[in-house]
């Protein structure tokens, strides 16, 4: 069952539009960039990202996402846990942040798992 990961960044208010595009360059590029352990080749199904243009206004403290599509749980587990490419953009990016959100879910599973 393929795995939907969301994730919402609240940058620092320091932190500069430059900067910004620059961490979502970086964040497009893991989509080439991971590469599965077994197969050598890139794992991710998609990658979305954007800013927030939401007029509802409920987006606070957040002001971008991304949506990223695996395969499988275990794609995302190796993603989140050993992917060398992801643990470096998370080494560069949490400097970057003030909030992050994670969601994960299966498409039409309802079930809550903490």
């Amino acid at each position: 069952m393929s795995i939907t990961h969301v994730v919402f960044f609240g940058f620092k208010p320091t932190v500069s539009q430059e900067q910004i595009v620059d961490a979502f360059q970086r964040l497009q590029n893991l989509e080439q960039e991971c590469i599965h352990p077994t197969s050598s080749k890139p794992y991710i199904k998609s990658l979305k990202a954007g800013g927030n243009n939401s007029p509802e206004g409920h987006a606070n403290p957040f002001t971008h996402a991304f949506v990223v599509e695996f395969e499988s749980a275990e794609d995302r587990d190796y993603y989140v846990d050993k992917d060398p490419a992801h643990t470096e953009f998370k080494k560069f990016i949490f400097d970057l942040l003030g909030h992050i959100q994670v969601v994960d879910f299966e498409p039409g599973n309802f079930a809550y798992k903490q």
